[in-house]
């Protein structure tokens, strides 16, 4: 028997054509472009490497005025606070004293020569003994040596100044009674002009600095390694360069550091003695020293600084570094790169150790590059 189709399976059929064609596979789409980040290609470059060390001013010369004579203080003869001249006159003690003495024993001085002067005549003569005469010559000779005493003594009551520089607060007056010998002194002087800078360095510092230069990581800076800069107390740079004079030839066992003494220019008398000051000298030169931008250096869970590059494949990967210091807004780098690395400094966020990107000029740097890197700015 034929099978003869109703109208309405054939309409049924109409309807579902369109769709069935609706329900065809849907073409792959396109594959994601590779992310794009940022590069600096690191190139080696000569650094001067400079140690910044703490310190503390301190005059170059020190006198302590203290009477030789005992005496009453008559009249001060400076102004406190005010320069002074070496040999310049500061006080004076009561002469009246040591003058009187003078004159007696200029008087026994003179009676003795004249009694020597006749025992010279008289013991050729055979008219007195020779020990007579040399009695007489020996007391010429004390008397000449009481006098010369006298006469000291007599200067002594003029207190000059032994250096010249600025002198302090005087702690006598009118009228006071001084003594030779006693423990107070009556004024002090400091030279302040050129003034000492002392200054402390770790030893450790100083080891790995020998380290660096035995090895050949660094080079000595040459005739200016013993030059030194100065930032006073308020951040601002000393006007005048000093040079370093010397070290101790001994470790602090409190603190472990050793001082170093550098003397400076004060014509204006802009440093006292007593404040607190950085200077920086000029430890070493690296003639290839790798100085990575901060933005491009990042730290991991275990705090070790890291830096993603993107290698020849333009694939990125990571390098665990040795970041010694950081200068202007750049980092020291020890290991971890080297010349000709693409360091990526901008899309840090988008990419991963191993993704493939796009890569490009930076435009995210500006570059501070001292010449010089304070030992202070560690990287830890």
């Amino acid at each position: 028997m034929s099978f003869q189709p109703t109208l309405s399976v054939l309409l049924l059929a109409a309807a579902l054509v369109p769709l069935l064609s609706g329900c065809t596979p849907e073409q792959p789409a396109a594959s994601a472009a590779p992310p794009k980040v940022g590069i600096i290609t690191l190139q080696p470059q000569a650094f001067t490497l400079t140690a910044e060390l703490p310190g503390r001013t301190a005059a170059y010369r020190i006198a302590e005025v203290r009477p030789q004579v005992n005496g009453i203080i008559l009249q001060r003869l400076f102004t406190e606070g005010r320069e002074v001249k070496a040999g310049q006159q500061l006080y004076q003690i009561d002469p009246a004293l040591y003058a009187a003495t003078l004159k007696s024993t200029e008087a026994t001085l003179q009676s003795s020569k004249s009694l020597a002067d006749r025992y010279q005549l008289l013991v050729d003569e055979q008219a007195v003994s020779r020990q007579e005469f040399d009695e007489a010559r020996a007391k010429q000779m004390e008397a000449a040596a009481a006098q010369q005493s006298a006469s000291i003594n007599l200067r002594y009551t003029k207190v000059l100044a032994p250096i010249s520089g600025r002198i302090g607060r005087s702690t006598v007056t009118e009228g006071a009674l001084v003594s030779n010998g006693q423990s107070t002194a009556m004024a002090v002087i400091q030279q302040l002009d050129p003034i000492y800078v002392d200054l402390t360095q770790s030893s450790l510092e100083i080891l790995k600095l020998r380290n660096d230069l035995a090895s050949g990581r660094l080079q000595k800076a040459g005739s200016n390694a013993a030059s030194v800069k100065l930032l006073l107390e308020d951040g601002s740079e000393y006007a005048e360069v000093g040079n370093l004079e010397f070290s101790e030839v001994s470790v602090d066992p409190g603190t472990g550091s050793v001082t170093l003494r550098a003397v400076f220019p004060n014509p204006k008398h802009d440093l006292l003695p007593g404040m607190f000051v950085h200077a920086q000298l000029q430890a070493g030169v690296s003639s290839e020293a790798i100085l990575a931008p901060q933005q491009g250096v990042t730290r991991n869970l275990k705090g070790q600084p890291t830096a993603l590059i993107v290698n020849q494949d333009n694939q990125v990967e990571l390098r665990v570094l040795q970041a010694e210091r950081t200068v202007g807004n750049q980092w020291l780098i020890n290991q971890g790169l080297n010349a000709g690395d693409r360091l990526i400094t901008e899309g840090l966020q988008f990419v991963k150790p191993g993704m493939q990107v796009t890569v490009s000029e930076a435009s995210n740097l500006a570059i501070s590059s001292p010449t010089a890197a304070p030992a202070s700015e560690k990287g830890k």
